[in-house]
């Protein structure tokens, strides 16, 4: 039996692993490092903060997470045409930035059973709302592409930097790189603006990636479907998150193997009254219905590790045990 590392190294180089890749099993998932401190800024439950680029981030007692929250008086550009006086650029590669803890963190992992992981958050597009709020980022791809452009490549030199600096001093071998570009059921813009203002930017930094050795994982828990054959041709390796609405059999098809989907348990089954049996019942179903179409991954949509509820990834962690015990004689 392979190790989780190998197994899933297998999975991604189609080497005949001998299971599904168990959610997270294969990465030693590692949250702080110095730049990524900075540039998501440190969240705290119950407290307001403002991140390095000046976005408001609030963390209510009763949400798993800190989201930002962006108004008309605290919006950090509320002219486009005029972005480079209202934003100020962290300019990471001139800190001081102390890797020590991070050190400390990545030498206590056994890297023959888990490939060290980064996640970078906020990606291109949610960087653009988080700075100036979601329906001015949506207008302004209409009425100031120019300007749009200008700023997505400022914010793509400062994410060549921010990876450059991860991958010099904690040289992981895989990133989950965030970036949300749509809802449940569609894209939240077309299909030729997403290639105009973010295909060839990630291809940029998906290419360095993986110039760098680095396994790319691009997390999206969101209908992606009608591009999923670009992310594949950028560099994208897994696609995580991929829920259900995408129709993951009709995907798998279209891939051909090009690209992982990990995903496929849908999230609404981690909820406060969940049950066993409900929870099972959606890992089989997931398992039953993907894993013949081959290169998938299942896990629950979100973008990291674990449950909201504690109880639930551990029963969906057993269940795809179970059906690896019963499918692969392991």
């Amino acid at each position: 039996m392979y190790t989780p590392k190998e197994n899933f190294i297998r999975t991604v180089n189609k080497d005949n692993p001998d299971r599904l890749v168990n959610d997270y099993e294969a990465f030693a998932v590692i949250r702080s490092d110095p730049v990524t401190d900075l540039d998501r800024g440190i969240r705290i439950q119950g407290q307001e903060i403002k991140d390095i680029y000046g976005t408001t981030i609030i963390w209510p007692e009763n949400q798993p997470g800190g989201m930002p929250h962006v108004t008309e008086e605290n919006k950090v550009i509320r002219d486009i045409t005029n972005w480079r006086n209202e934003l100020k650029l962290p300019d990471y590669a001139a800190m001081d930035l102390d890797w020590s803890k991070n050190a400390e963190l990545v030498a206590q992992v056994d890297r023959n059973e888990k490939l060290v992981t980064s996640i970078m958050a906020t990606g291109l597009f949610e960087r653009l709302h988080f700075l100036m709020g979601f329906e001015e980022t949506l207008m302004n791809f209409l009425e100031e592409p120019e300007a749009m452009h200008d700023l997505l490549d400022a914010l793509l030199e400062v994410r060549m930097t921010y990876v450059k600096l991860l991958i010099d001093n904690m040289k992981p071998e895989v990133i989950i790189h965030h970036d949300d570009w749509g809802t449940k059921h569609s894209l939240f813009v077309s299909h030729d603006t997403w290639c105009e203002f973010f295909k060839e930017r990630y291809r940029k930094l998906y290419g360095y990636m993986r110039e760098r050795g680095v396994t790319v994982i691009h997390h999206a828990d969101c209908y992606c479907a009608n591009i999923v054959k670009d992310m594949a041709e950028i560099g994208v390796q897994i696609w995580q998150g991929v829920i259900p609405d995408n129709d993951l059999c009709t995907l798998q098809k279209e891939l051909d193997g090009s690209m992982i989907l990990m995903g496929g348990i849908n999230a609404e089954i981690d909820r406060s009254d969940w049950t066993e049996q409900s929870v099972r019942s959606e890992v089989r179903r997931a398992c039953d219905t993907y894993a013949p179409g081959g290169s998938f991954i299942p896990c629950l949509t979100y973008g990291g590790p674990g449950s909201i509820y504690p109880g639930v990834i551990e029963t969906i962690r057993d269940e795809i045990t179970q059906y690896n015990k019963e499918h692969f004689h392991i």
